[in-house]
């Protein structure tokens, strides 16, 4: 058991956008909000997953939708309150901990800032290891959980409530309400007890975010050996390309943000070309006519001198950036995994590789 407070929030969000693979909104809102909420109402206590009473009930709480709508839009820190008092009425008991739906920016600090207003502790463990666009696209899917019923809360003070016939069906509806709700929600769901939680979650998120902002923060200052060196190394990402963003193609639609990046290559790497293509998150990359990585391993673009990741809504012309990518958790790698997480679950005609196997015939 630790306490979150202001001086870890700044880690917490940069490592959280590198977990994020381009998405899971820009952290830039989510730390203004969780430093705000912790400032105000003190530091969040968190626990490890095996300190959670078997018989709690938990619970993750996340935004959705579009990334871009997130940043402009926002929400007014009411939300919360709003979605846990109705989400425990319907289920019949108090929700004691929440969690993280997936580590990505923003959705890495909602549930901080939503266990500073209510007081609650934080569990130390997410339903992703990454982030996905989709709310059944889980770990807790994975494992029986059902996410009915599922609360929507929007800004004005509209609250929905669905109950599907399974996890699919909650996405499929709750991204339709997202997009009339103006593109970007607070939800709340998937309840589950302390136990299962414990087997079904990815453990030692929040510490792990931290860990990596840390070192991408720091890898500036070290002096005995390169600092991008020591970014891939203790980061444990694998680099696949150094490119200039040379284009982005995206547009929102039915709640989600679409495109592609194109890079061209510099310096080591002048003279290839290559894109990733993303919704929400970045879900393959391509350099000439090899796909090079795909979901569910980590794809990320970071800053060519500060490492700093680029969310999916921040890409800008001419950016210079690193294309690297990470191993995702054991158990998106099961056939389960695969099948909810992986290419084909997108409409993609490509096997899923691990990245590290991908890395030894076109990486870095």
């Amino acid at each position: 058991m630790r306490f979150i407070d202001v001086s870890d929030i700044d880690d917490i969000a940069l490592g959280s956008a590198l977990l994020g693979a381009g998405g899971g909104g820009d952290p830039y809102m989510g730390r203004l909000e969780a430093i705000a909420a912790v400032k105000k109402h003190g530091p969040v206590k968190m626990l490890d997953a095996q300190e959670v009473p078997d018989d709690w009930t938990v619970a993750p709480i996340c935004g959705v939708g579009a990334p871009t709508v997130a940043l402009e839009k926002g929400s007014n820190g009411s939300e919360y309150a709003r979605a846990r008092e109705l989400l425990e009425a319907l289920i019949g008991k108090k929700i004691d901990a929440f969690l993280l739906s997936e580590a990505g920016g923003l959705n890495s600090l909602v549930p901080v800032s939503a266990a500073a207003r209510a007081g609650i502790p934080l569990v130390n463990a997410d339903g992703m290891g990454r982030a996905f666009p989709g709310i059944e696209q889980d770990t807790f899917s994975l494992n029986g959980v059902p996410t009915s019923p599922m609360v929507f809360v929007d800004e004005k003070g509209n609250r929905t409530v669905t109950e599907t016939i399974d996890n699919s069906w909650t996405e499929t509806i709750g991204r339709a309400v997202t997009t009339a709700c103006g593109g970007q929600v607070i939800c709340l769901g998937s309840s589950m007890t302390g136990e299962k939680m414990k087997r079904s979650a990815v453990l030692g998120t929040v510490d792990l975010a931290q860990r990596l902002g840390r070192i991408i923060r720091t890898a500036k200052d070290v002096r005995d050996e390169a600092p991008r060196d020591y970014f891939l190394r203790e980061t444990g990402a694998y680099l696949f390309m150094t490119g200039k963003i040379s284009d982005v193609l995206r547009e929102t639609r039915d709640g989600f943000n679409f495109g592609r990046t194109v890079l061209e290559g510099f310096g080591e790497d002048k003279g290839k070309t290559g894109f990733v293509e993303f919704q929400n998150e970045n879900l393959y990359a391509q350099i000439g006519d090899d796909v090079v990585m795909t979901v569910p391993d980590i794809i990320c673009l970071v800053d060519h001198d500060t490492f700093t990741p680029v969310p999916t809504d921040a890409l800008k012309y001419g950016k210079r950036v690193m294309l690297i990518g990470l191993p995702c958790d054991d158990a998106w790698r099961t056939p389960a995994g695969v099948a909810l997480g992986g290419p084909e679950f997108f409409g993609l005609s490509v096997p899923y590789a691990p990245v590290e196997q991908t890395h030894e015939r076109f990486g870095r």
